[in-house]
């Protein structure tokens, strides 16, 4: 059953507040395709007060009642939040699937990852209080050092629709636990649960200005964001165009930037699995979240002993899956996200076949589905290298495949992109997926499975897929600075220049 959607203003400086110009931006639901609420519209005026409010944030009561707090002190609103999420989830978790169109029971298990992420990351906010100091040791016993761990300062964290409120927690909590003070900007397309958010951080007495959240345009939102010049960091998850703009952007003031882009990942399925196992990861490896996933395994790369029942298997594995409104029991597969999406999926689909591939299964709207923004789950077969379904992400449910014949055939198709965030081996040749591991060029591989995440291990690509790590201690330091100190303990001077009380 469908639920409203809450009225909210901009999140600023601890409060709501209408957009300077006052615009709104329509919801859509992907489901239906009928307007169920708006969501205010930030332009360059409201990015210059939320900026203004987080600077003043980490500087109030010189700094601290939050950058210079002790992480035990942060831990506990982090703490404080995950609680609240949880208490929440029921209602997050439909909003959720109401917003981006992914199935309930996805919404659901977000919902869980998000209080586990802000929990995990107020366990890493108090051990840094230990690690504060952290000797070095020195080759001059003269001399003593340590390292302090600061936070980089005011952040801005620009976030993408496929996982609302998650990939912005992935952003949030490990910039809150280092000290920094944020302001997160969802894609425009889904951002009610990141508002939601908002709404917690008032419920739990977070300080003013700590964080804030901007929902609007990219090009009148997120751009002033990026140029800022108290802006001391972006994090950006979303389309590689749209990180190499942002990345030339904070390049004109020398401004760090992690990124985490696009994908066209490859799953390599070799002839000695059990069939179904397979094909079960190799479908959920690119139709979960209704294939709307960076890291997809979009590139079924199969041996050809096996492939003509591999893909047999598949398409009855496929005929299985219940495509349906987010909201209905058992549903694994919903909306695309917005009508523009939906025309790009199967824009993509068709120039795969004026290319001359083939339409194993899928293609088009479900035969059940008059309205909404639905593409079935789609196979393509007879792909060349060449093909753009072979070489661009499509960012929906659209599986391709390849054969190979030896192991090294496998490794230079898996490759053969300019991206390199996920990667998928399945053998029960264990020495064999070891040295594919070795061979792929991506920063993530997943050994007879797809897309398993956890919040504990690091997340990120090479290549055209971004730089910088995510989740795990490696999140943690995407927002923190290390501060070199380093004294002379001698009594003794220094003794390099003649003294002038011994001319």
């Amino acid at each position: 059953m469908s639920i409203p959607i809450p009225s909210r203003q901009l999140f600023i400086d601890g409060d709501w507040k209408a957009p300077v110009l006052n615009k709104r931006i329509p919801i859509i639901n992907p489901s239906t395709e009928q307007i169920i609420g708006d969501i205010p519209a930030a332009t360059k005026e409201d990015v210059v007060l939320a900026v203004a409010a987080a600077k003043a944030a980490l500087s109030r009561n010189k700094g601290a009642d939050w950058a210079s707090a002790s992480g035990a002190v942060r831990a506990r609103y982090l703490r404080a939040i995950a609680a609240k999420v949880t208490e929440k989830k029921p209602k997050l978790a439909k909003l959720e699937a109401i917003d981006c169109g992914k199935p309930l029971d996805e919404a659901a298990w977000d919902i869980d990852d998000v209080a586990g992420c802000f929990e995990f990351y107020a366990d890493l906010a108090e051990k840094l209080d230990s690690k504060q100091k952290t000797p070095v040791s020195l080759p001059m016993d003269t001399f003593k050092s340590y390292v302090l761990k600061e936070p980089i300062g005011v952040v801005g964290l620009i976030t993408p629709w496929n996982y609302p409120l998650l990939m912005a927690t992935w952003k949030v909590a490990p910039s809150l636990a280092a000290g920094c003070a944020a302001i997160l900007k969802p894609s425009e397309l889904a951002s009610v649960t990141c508002l939601e958010l908002g709404q917690i951080c008032k419920e739990v007495g977070l300080p003013p200005g700590v964080l804030n959240i901007l929902t609007g345009l990219g090009p009148e939102a997120g751009a002033p964001l990026a140029v800022h010049p108290d802006v001391d960091k972006i994090a950006f998850t979303g389309s590689s165009a749209t990180g190499s703009k942002i990345m030339t952007a904070a390049a004109q003031l020398v401004k760090p930037v992690s990124l985490e882009l696009g994908g066209k990942s490859p799953i390599i399925v070799f002839e000695d699995v059990d069939l179904d196992k397979a094909a079960e990861w190799a479908i959920f490896g690119c139709f979960w979240t209704n294939g709307q996933i960076c890291s997809a395994t979009s590139r079924l790369i199969v041996h050809e002993s096996i492939a003509t029942e591999f893909l047999n298997r598949i398409v009855k594995w496929i005929k299985n899956i219940k495509i349906s409104d987010p909201l209905e029991e058992g549903c694994r597969l919903g909306p695309v996200v917005s009508e523009g999406q939906y025309e790009k999926v199967l824009k993509f689909i068709s120039n795969a076949k004026s290319e001359g591939a083939t339409i194993l299964t899928g293609g088009s709207r479900p035969e059940h589905l008059k309205k909404g923004f639905f593409v079935e789950p789609t196979v393509i077969t007879d792909v060349t290298t060449s093909m753009q379904i072979w070489r661009e992400e499509v960012f929906g449910p659209v599986l391709c495949v390849k054969t190979f014949s030896t192991e090294e055939e496998a490794i230079d198709l898996a490759n053969d992109t300019v991206y390199g965030l996920g990667s998928a081996v399945i053998s029960n040749d264990l020495e064999r997926c070891e040295r594919i591991t070795k061979a792929f060029k991506a920063g993530i591989v997943w050994i007879n499975c797809s897309q398993p995440c956890f919040t504990q291990a690091p997340w990120g690509g090479v290549k055209r897929s971004g730089f910088g790590r995510e989740l795990g201690e490696w999140g943690l330091d995407n927002y923190l600075s290390v501060k070199q100190v380093t004294q002379y303990i001698s009594d003794e001077p220094w003794g390099w220049y003649q003294s002038p009380s011994k001319l």
